[in-house]
């Protein structure tokens, strides 16, 4: 976790927080209790790292306002990998999983409040609590899901489609978030995404 100042949790965050996994599966009073006395919110600066590549991924952490993206370095250049705002969760999976070294950084795109919950912790969860291993696998299959969107993009080769894939399942991003990130995100020129931008309004 970086070394941003924590917070107190409010009734209404944390209503926020439950009412989202109560969307995978019902929470019981005794895992809300155990939340309250593990997270910690905690506040980020934009382009303040989450996480940096080669370093272990010790925490799960959940938006509650704000922007985040994974990124990757090829050279001097940035990868955009993933963006996620208000709502999701984000970790390096794979790095929380396995304690290895990071693949990608983890950065605020946005000044963001975030839930922070330590590697260790969630794994005494999925012990004490079994029920919650449900919304576990359920919140594992959303990723996979992503992934997979993710992984059709990536192997598209039509600009415009890929632009048109975006909004039908990004739509929320397209005017919120930076167009070089969008533009990484899709794999394609900053300019080639301007073009495709004003194609789509003039045609309006």
């Amino acid at each position: 976790m970086t070394s941003s100042q924590s917070y107190s949790l409010d009734a209404k965050r944390q209503a926020r927080f439950f009412a989202v996994l109560n969307h995978f599966h019902p929470l019981n009073d005794d895992v809300k209790i155990w939340f309250g006395k593990k997270l910690v919110r905690i506040k980020v600066r934009k382009g303040e790292l989450l996480l940096r590549a080669g370093n272990v991924c010790r925490f799960v952490y959940f938006i509650d306002q704000g922007a985040i993206h994974g990124f990757i370095k090829a050279g001097a250049k940035r990868i955009t990998t993933w963006i996620s705002v208000e709502n999701e969760m984000v970790t390096s999976i794979s790095s929380l999983d396995m304690e290895a070294p990071a693949l990608e950084n983890i950065e605020a795109i946005e000044d963001c409040s975030l839930f922070a919950l330590k590697s260790s912790d969630l794994k005494e969860l999925y012990e004490i609590h079994p029920s919650f291993n449900t919304v576990g696998r359920k919140i594992l299959q959303q990723y996979y899901r992503d992934a997979e969107r993710r992984a059709f993009l990536a192997r598209h080769t039509n600009a415009s489609l890929k632009y048109e894939f975006f909004l039908q399942h990004y739509s929320h991003l397209s005017n919120r978030v930076p167009l070089k990130l969008i533009a990484s995100f899709l794999g394609m020129a900053l300019e080639t995404l301007s073009r495709i931008r004003s194609k789509i309004a003039h045609a309006k």
